[in-house]
């Protein structure tokens, strides 16, 4: 997890090299959501609105930032439009998108921000692969399973599988944006209802529930029920590993929802 640095405690070279991009700046506000940019700041300027983020380019995080401006062209307008990076910049590398007006949505049980998620999650199962280096489903979570099981998680789908509510935005006109496009895999169609089934279930609904509710995408019916059962016991060994690491509350809770997910699919077997 990145410590959030305050804009005005920017090195000027810094706050210098982003203000050519995006002139005058009156304003400057920072974010106290996600985990991975030490930056995170909407700016006001004379033309508008910008979210700026950036990482340090000696942080080995700056390779997911790298994939989120990659993919960034493919993904819209799913995901907010990619203005302009910095690559180096006083050892930075800064991305800079059009800022979008929304509330991260509530994933619990009875949310009106629900059908809103699900629907961004067929949008994006639409979407074409583009041929880009990208991660691969089967190779993300091979260290949980055996070469068989990791075949089972192969497709020709783009996933975002992060469906932190830090990721999306709900804007006025009801519409699910997705942000922070870290981790864009190749992969089967299901995986990503599976994630955020997965959520759901953190946020209180049951494995039953969450269930029901992504079973309304497209892409849960492609899911063979025996895959679904591989992939949860998978997340039930990776979520505990990133727990028993790092025991943040957040990461806790991830784990015993996927012990309770993987639980109700061997019980219904």
């Amino acid at each position: 997890m990145q410590e959030r640095i305050e804009w005005d405690s920017l090195a000027a070279g810094l706050r210098d090299a982003i203000g050519e991009q995006v002139g005058q700046i009156t304003a400057a506000r920072t974010l106290s959501q996600g985990m991975n940019s030490a930056l995170a700041a909407v700016l006001e300027t004379s033309s508008g609105q910008v979210f700026v983020k950036g990482i340090r380019t000696d942080h080995s995080g700056v390779v997911a930032q790298q994939r989120e401006a990659t993919i960034n062209p493919y993904v819209q307008p799913l995901a907010p439009a990619l203005l302009w990076r910095l690559d180096d910049a006083e050892g930075w590398d800064v991305l800079a998108f059009e800022f979008v007006e929304g509330h991260h949505p509530n994933y619990s049980p009875g949310s009106t921000d629900l059908l809103a998620v699900l629907a961004a999650v067929d949008t994006l199962a639409a979407l074409p692969v583009p041929d880009l280096p990208l991660k691969d489903a089967r190779q993300r979570w091979r260290g949980y399973l055996d070469d068989a099981e990791a075949e089972l998680l192969g497709g020709e789908t783009l996933l975002h599988t992060d469906y932190n509510p830090d990721n999306i935005l709900i804007t006025a006109d009801g519409t699910a944006r997705m942000v922070d496009w870290a981790w864009p895999t190749r992969g089967a169609a299901w995986i990503d209802p599976c994630c955020l089934a997965l959520r759901l279930i953190a946020a209180g609904h049951t494995a039953a529930q969450a269930e029901q509710l992504v079973s309304r995408t497209r892409a849960w019916a492609s899911a063979p029920r025996t895959a679904v059962g591989v992939f949860a016991r998978a997340n039930v060994d990776m979520w505990t590993d990133i727990a028993t690491s790092d025991p943040q509350p957040w990461k806790q809770q991830m784990a015993d929802a996927a012990r309770q997910w993987a639980d109700g699919l061997l019980a219904s077997a």
